[in-house]
């Protein structure tokens, strides 16, 4: 048992049938049927192959698409394929989630064998709208047709899925109220490794924060600063332009159009509040990256024309960045600087991606857009840790006990070992 939560050691699985809920959701080829990105898919295998190997009958239960954008919802199928390469033994697969079809395939598996199911977020309750709306607690969770349909036909439940573990769904929190339940060697390995850094860190300790996902950043921000576990805070992507908003300071028409029509306006306040009290720990850019003619352009911050809009922080930002990060001694990246994937956009991210490839600092790194990061720029095997959640490990940064963690508490507490 680690930090109150089962792992697979305290449990026998031989014989023994396991819902193994894990994160392999990647970017999607819809023309080609494939997967762009497969490395969380390869984060999660070792406990997919333990289970096996040690004769449990393995289902697997995953999402795949953003939990707000239906549109985005994809099969698992792909996903099987990469899943029967990588672990060199068939995973099959069904196009049902809790169906009866799917629960015949489940009952029918012998000792060893692995079943991913479709995607769940394919069932109305593991959709986060329906997750905000309704408020379920696990208790409710767990008479949802998802747990109760599947519950039954199972011996054991294991969350393998840490990136997912800030999301408060039945297939995440559900199963503990029903099952034994134990975190697979993914989410242990997740949960020690950021819980032993953020109880003391090495310092200085350096955030870089990127990317548009607003709400966990400020929110984390806020802790990891009140706290003293941040020695600085480096901002690029729109949680910078929020900051840059937030002292007054222009950031473009074009810049602050998103941010309004993205109903990000509120957060400038927030930001507001939040660099008054800790304005000598934020670093914010001093100038700014945009698109001009198809060609990157530069300008300072104080001299910034009206029409632009900011899609990366400029050189020099870049490189006070870099000297930052070369100077620090602990360094947690969430989120890229700018549109890396442009090439007339990718100078910030970059910069800093090649400084976290050379430093001698212990650096992770976290969520889907900070790994694509440093697969591009060829830093991944330079990275110390590399965590598979982007929401999750900011909202664990943030002080949070993720609702994953806590049933999976609860489960401890509620059934016995083997």
């Amino acid at each position: 048992m680690q930090f109150g939560i089962k792992t697979l050691d305290d449990y026998t699985v031989e014989g023994k049938t396991v819902l193994c809920r894990v994160d392999i959701n990647q970017p999607v080829d819809k023309a080609t049927d494939t997967l762009k990105s497969i490395d969380r898919i390869k984060a999660c295998v070792p406990t997919i192959r333990e289970l096996s190997d040690k004769g449990a009958k393995v289902v697997l239960l995953a999402h795949q698409g953003s939990d707000i954008e239906y549109k985005n919802y994809y099969t698992t199928l792909p996903h099987s394929k990469v899943l029967s390469r990588l672990l060199g033994r068939e995973v099959k697969w069904i196009d049902d989630v809790c169906g009866p079809t799917a629960r015949r395939m489940i009952a029918e598996l012998r000792n060893g064998e692995i079943l991913l199911l479709d995607n769940v977020r394919y069932m109305a309750e593991e959709q986060t709208l329906f997750e905000m709306k309704l408020k379920l607690t696990h208790e409710e969770q767990a008479k949802t047709l998802l747990v109760e349909k599947l519950a039954p036909l199972a011996d054991l439940y294991v969350c393998d899925a840490f990136a997912a573990a800030h999301r408060d769904q039945p297939s995440l929190c559900g199963f503990e109220q029903a099952l034994p339940s134990a975190m697979g060697r993914l989410f242990e390995k997740e949960y020690c490794v950021i819980s032993e850094l953020m109880e003391k860190p090495a310092k200085p300790c350096v955030f870089v924060l990127g990317g548009a996902k607003i709400s966990d950043a400020f929110m984390m921000m806020e802790n990891v600063l009140s706290g003293g576990l941040a020695d600085r805070v480096l901002c690029g992507g729109l949680v910078g332009n929020i900051l840059l908003a937030a002292k007054g300071e222009a950031i473009g028409q074009g810049s602050m159009d998103f941010i309004n029509k993205s109903n990000y306006g509120g957060y400038i306040e927030t930001a507001g509040e939040i660099h008054k009290k800790y304005a000598d720990r934020i670093v914010v850019p001093v100038d700014l990256g945009y698109v001009g003619n198809s060609q990157r352009k530069e300008c300072r911050v104080g001299a910034v024309l009206e029409s632009i809009t900011a899609v990366d922080i400029g050189t020099e930002t870049a490189k006070l960045y870099k000297d930052i990060i070369m100077s620090a001694k602990t360094v947690f990246v969430n989120g890229p600087m700018g549109v890396f994937e442009d090439p007339v956009s990718e100078l910030g991210t970059k910069t800093v991606w090649d400084a976290l490839g050379a430093t001698e600092a212990f650096t992770v790194i976290g969520g889907g857009d900070s790994i694509t990061a440093a697969n591009k720029y060829q830093k991944t095997d330079k990275i110390s840790y590399t965590c598979t959640g982007g929401g999750a490990l900011i909202r664990f940064l943030a002080g949070e006990e993720l609702p994953a963690v806590r049933a999976l508490r609860f489960g401890a507490k509620k059934f016995g070992g083997n």
